[in-house]
């Protein structure tokens, strides 16, 4: 390998000039509001822990993650989640804290890639709500994801949702091989309705059953869709997601929310520890999750504090790149000065500032020198009475 030069940076990482840091900042802002005004409180939590808690803890593959060993021999990670490290802080420092508790972050999360080309820092911001296991608290993190991708300004959107424990039961009741099971998850995770479909017509269902799955790619609308599966229902388990599902669809139409929401009951859940309502947010017509999340109520357990949690996050990333939304942003002056009008200046710049604008101070001897300055407004100084121009 070559030697590096000055200005390279690690693979995978950017940096953010001006204008993408304000835009980042911009939509921060815009979604904390929401969190906020919906009563969730801001946690930090380190950039890096220990494999054997977090590490082991997460949703997120070994191969993805950024390792390293500290002095003490013992394997860190880069954080590759945010939802584990809060459920290590729920356990430990907030233990004493009394459930539910609505929590919310800005932080950056670190995967490898496998194509080294790609961004491995991603920045993120959520919710999670811990110790509510009903369904109004599924709508809640629903109806507060579209809030806040309605404050950044996507329009259209919508909101797909589904539930793994749905989908699980219903492919195990037609289908007794676990691993069948797990190749049909894996095809409409990956969106092959063609495979998946072909798999279907390769197993040995009876006509109803074989029926019922391959209609399950095309189950998606309102929740006349979850009425439509009651005569074909055969598990407890089976009537319980989809009594969730209905009853958390009351509630999203009490918040006025589900006029962003399509149930979508071949949905999967990207990440292995969510054990009931799933959903992603897009921008419509894009295919890109703008936000992903749902209910996880047994990570909570691996730290010591069993409670049921429910939450989202969203990829800010690419929400800067699909919000219109810009800010209105202060006028830039310069004031250029002699520095025998230093004090004056420096006195004139302190009176705009208050004023509302952002003040370039630059001193230039020569008054006809011309010096190249990012401002809006450029003002030369000119000796007078008042040390004004």
């Amino acid at each position: 390998m070559g030697k590096l030069r000055q200005f390279e940076k690690p693979t995978g990482f950017r940096d953010f000039p001006p204008s993408t840091a304000a835009k980042k900042r911009l939509v921060e802002r815009r979604v904390q509001a929401c969190f906020q005004r919906w009563g969730y409180r801001e946690v930090l939590t380190p950039t890096l822990e220990y494999f054997d808690t977090v590490g082991a803890a997460s949703a997120i593959p070994e191969y993805k993650m950024f390792k390293l060993i500290d002095r003490e021999g013992k394997t860190l990670v880069l954080r590759p989640d945010l939802t584990a490290p809060i459920a290590r802080m729920v356990s430990s420092v907030l233990k004493d804290d009394p459930l539910p508790i609505r929590l919310y972050y800005h932080a950056s999360v670190f995967r490898a890639q496998d194509d080294s080309a790609r961004t491995v820092e991603f920045f993120q911001s959520g919710v999670e709500l811990v110790g509510d296991p009903s369904p109004e608290a599924d709508a809640e993190v629903i109806a507060l994801a579209a809030e806040a991708l309605s404050a950044c300004e996507i329009s259209p959107f919508q909101l797909a949702v589904g539930h793994v424990e749905l989908l699980d039961g219903l492919l195990r009741e037609q289908v007794e091989d676990p691993q069948q099971v797990e190749q049909l998850k894996a095809c409409l995770g990956a969106r092959d309705v063609v495979g998946y479909k072909e798999r279907v017509a390769q197993l040995n269902l009876t006509p109803e059953g074989k029926e019922l799955l391959l209609r399950l790619p095309h189950l998606s609308g309102g929740k006349d869709r979850l009425e439509s599966l009651r005569p074909q229902m055969r598990s407890r388990r089976v009537e319980n997601a989809v009594r969730h599902l209905w009853e958390m669809w009351e509630a999203l139409e009490d918040f006025g929310a589900n006029r962003h929401v399509v149930l979508d009951l071949s949905l999967v859940g990207s990440l292995h520890y969510y054990t009931g309502v799933y959903f992603e947010g897009y921008a419509l017509p894009s295919s890109f999750p703008l936000v992903s999340g749902g209910r996880y109520d047994r990570l909570l357990e691996r730290f010591g504090r069993p409670a049921p949690a429910t939450g989202f996050a969203l990829k800010t990333d690419r929400l800067m790149e699909a919000s219109p939304a810009a800010d209105q942003e202060m006028e830039r002056v310069a004031l250029v000065y002699p520095r025998s009008a230093r004090r004056e200046a420096i006195r004139r710049a302190q009176e705009l500032r208050k004023e509302g604008k952002a003040v370039i101070l630059q001193v230039a001897d020569d008054p006809d020198q011309r010096t190249e300055i990012d401002a809006d407004r450029v003002v030369r100084w000119e000796e007078g009475e008042d040390g004004r121009k």
